[in-house]
């Protein structure tokens, strides 16, 4: 206990007596002081005692998939910023396959006594998943907002791009350029932003060049989103003659202009190859990649006001914030075959 107490003393800056002071609950210290002890607790790794844990408002958890997809750092730099400028301290949990599930880590940060959460990409995104998980998580007292995908089963607010229209834009673009036979790579359907960008996806087919969605539905293919998952789905969709994919993630655009290169085709000579987010350094790609770009910036932004205003008792709309994503065009996309031929 003694080496205990020294540690976060030394951690703090304080004496041994005001961290046992604060540990016991005792009259006399300074909030900021009571806040730097706690805060090396934290970083010391020690457990708060229980009834310190709701003094802890300083605290919110980002829960965020595997950081792989550059996506992802993108928005929890963006969130985390801006509860640092709010006076709170963000604390990253982040999935990843075969470690700590969701449920898992929201558990640790209500232990930690956080005083909101913000869920991106999680499972509220999942179809199939149990939303009781979330009205529990309500019950407990802890305000959340989910960021991508949406519920209306979950009583909370949600921030998204909008998916349909990223799809409308991508194909517009395309059609404009002479492509005809366009592919759409996803990620597995059970995803409320793949649903949406297929719902995007064919609806501008239908309204751009008249197919209708039965006969578009051999021109979507479902896979992961990496790149390997983009070369897989853009090499089903060549062979079945598409002269342009758009992809559901950068990475898996990456991925078709693999598949593309490695049957000796050209991009964009041969095939066109549109992704989704604008990730930091894909504008260095080769060739650089015409992407549609997810406002980060003002997504990740507002699911903080959001998340303070909850905590604040002044709760947001339980509803969907939606954002209108932006076209970039860059070195990927060029002239299909008909506007080549005239």
């Amino acid at each position: 206990m003694t080496a205990r107490l020294a540690d976060i003393a030394t951690q703090a800056g304080v004496s041994e007596a005001t961290v046992s002071r604060v540990l016991n609950g005792k009259p006399g210290v300074a909030a900021a002081t009571r806040e730097s002890v706690l805060a090396a607790l934290d970083v010391l790794g020690y457990e708060r005692p229980v009834r310190l844990r709701q003094r802890s408002a300083g605290l919110v958890g980002l829960i965020t998939p595997e950081l792989d997809n550059p996506i992802f750092p993108a928005l929890a730099q963006v969130i985390g910023q801006a509860l640092t400028r709010q006076g709170y301290t963000p604390v990253l949990a982040t999935q990843t396959p075969g470690g700590s599930t969701e449920d898992e880590l929201t558990e640790m940060l209500v232990d930690r006594g956080v005083s909101g959460i913000i869920f991106v990409s999680g499972l509220h995104a999942d179809t199939t998943a149990d939303m009781q998980r979330y009205d529990q998580l309500r019950g407990q007292g802890v305000p959340y907002v989910l960021l991508g995908g949406f519920s209306s089963k979950v009583k909370a607010p949600f921030v998204s791009p909008d998916d349909r229209a990223a799809m409308q834009l991508a194909v517009t673009h395309l059609v404009s350029l002479g492509h005809s036979r366009i592919g759409l790579a996803v990620g597995p359907k059970r995803f409320v932003p793949v649903l949406r960008k297929i719902e995007g996806f064919q609806q501008a087919l239908q309204e751009q060049l008249g197919l209708a969605p039965e006969e578009s539905e051999e021109l979507i293919q479902h896979s992961l989103y990496t790149l390997e998952g983009g070369q897989a789905a853009a090499s089903a969709l060549i062979e079945l003659g598409c002269t342009a994919v758009v992809c559901a993630s950068d990475m898996m655009a990456l991925g078709a202009i693999r598949a593309a290169r490695g049957r000796g085709l050209g991009v964009p000579r041969d095939v066109s190859v549109v992704g989704f987010d604008d990730s930091p350094l894909i504008a260095f790609t080769d060739p650089p990649l015409t992407t549609i770009r997810q406002p980060v910036q003002a997504m990740g932004q507002a699911a903080v006001r959001t998340l303070l205003e909850e905590i604040s008792g002044t709760p947001a709309p339980h509803s969907e914030f939606v954002f209108m994503p932006e076209l970039v065009v860059r070195g990927s996309t060029a002239s299909g075959p008909v506007q080549r031929t005239s």
